[in-house]
């Protein structure tokens, strides 16, 4: 194998492909890009067995052929060039890269070793612009679980895919986030839950500005995302998903209409005192138009206050800091309804006049005095 390319392409091609590369199973193997050339493109990939990335980009190939070699020195050694172009061939798994006066003799690992990536065959196709998808996922993918020690499979974003709309929904058995879109699908309807590290790595190398669509494959076990000259090839997760219909209240005893940049800033002028956010709930009073805001720690005691517009009961509720402010950035609008039914039901957030976005969350039981 022979071939020659931009340095700075073939750099920012690994670094996106390094992101995919295993780091907890040490396989010499997956621990490796795989880089194969054909009579005109070069193709990287990167893969964990659960998760992979896969680039083509243009070349000058001398010689067509394949080598897998270890993605942190392939990586530490491109980022390192100076010259425009880098030139690299293979002898066997002898791997020479040159690069104006400078020159590696690295070994490499026979491509016939790397593992074949999954496919999806005869899956559900679905077109989503970039920007829209980025947003939808900017404001669920924060109420994701991080780890499994609730539900494994929570740590995943659920899609749900019916006529003419997408719904992306996470949860982490403390809140729930909820965002709908309409878009152009006409298949049969469809649910999948894809792992919070393959979202993570997708918006990274989606453009939040750009017309172009994302093309999304699913199968029953794995999901393919084609964005641009990338291919982002993830296992779905499987288990019983929160039933979140059945979580979201009907009605409301209390809704409260309130400025999101000040209801947020109330709130975080009570960060400085709270020593833990689990042992240290803020109390929220909302009464007599007013969003009454308080804590009380070792470290000491906060109350603030901020204008709302109330219609229903008096109510005092205790929530965790930071979910109340996730939610109120997530929602994006100037103003934002809060519905509550009593001091120990889930709250439900969501922008005024517009039902595409939703977010829940428990409130925290409070001790008798504030």
């Amino acid at each position: 194998m022979k071939f020659t390319c931009n340095t700075k392409s073939l750099n920012d091609a690994c670094n996106n492909v390094m992101r995919a590369v295993s780091t907890k199973v040490t396989i010499p193997t997956i621990e490796g890009i795989l880089i194969e050339c054909g009579s005109e493109t070069l193709s990287l990939t990167g893969y964990d067995f659960e998760f992979g990335i896969n680039t083509t980009l243009f070349a000058t190939v001398a010689e067509p052929g394949s080598i897998v070699i270890n993605a942190k020195i392939l990586c530490d050694i491109i980022r390192k060039l100076s010259s425009e172009t880098v030139c690299i061939e293979t002898n066997g798994t002898s791997v020479l890269i040159t690069s104006g006066a400078a020159q590696y003799n690295i070994t490499g690992i026979d491509a016939d070793d790397y593992p074949e990536l999954p496919s999806v065959m005869g899956g559900y196709p679905l077109f989503i612009n970039q920007s829209v998808l980025q947003k939808m996922v900017m404001q669920t993918l924060f109420a994701v679980a991080e780890n499994e020690s609730s539900k494994p499979v929570h740590t995943g974003l659920k899609f749900e895919m019916t006529l003419n709309q997408l719904r992306l929904v996470g949860v982490d058995g403390y809140r729930l986030s909820v965002r709908t879109e309409t878009i152009k699908y006409e298949g049969e309807d469809v649910t999948f839950i894809v792992p919070k590290k393959t979202i993570r790595e997708l918006i990274k190398i989606m453009s939040s500005d750009s017309d172009k669509d994302i093309s999304i494959s699913v199968g029953k076990r794995h999901i393919i995302f084609e964005i641009e000259n990338y291919s982002i090839i993830s296992r779905l997760l499987d288990g019983d998903f929160l039933d979140y219909n059945a979580a979201i209240p009907k009605t409301c005893t209390t809704t409260v209409l309130i400025n999101t940049q000040e209801a947020i800033s109330c709130i975080e002028r009570t960060i400085p005192v709270i020593e833990n956010n689990t042992k240290n709930p803020i109390r929220c009073l909302f009464d007599n138009d007013e969003m009454r805001v308080s804590t009380v720690s070792a470290i000491g005691r906060v109350v603030d206050y901020t204008h709302a517009n109330m219609s229903g009961n008096r109510v005092e509720i205790g929530f965790n800091s930071k979910y109340m402010i996730d939610a109120l950035n997530a929602a994006d609008t100037d103003q934002v309804r809060i519905e509550l039914n009593g001091p120990v039901s889930p709250v439900k957030i969501m922008p005024v006049n517009d039902e595409r976005f939703l977010f829940l969350v428990l409130p925290m039981r409070l001790k008798n005095e504030a």
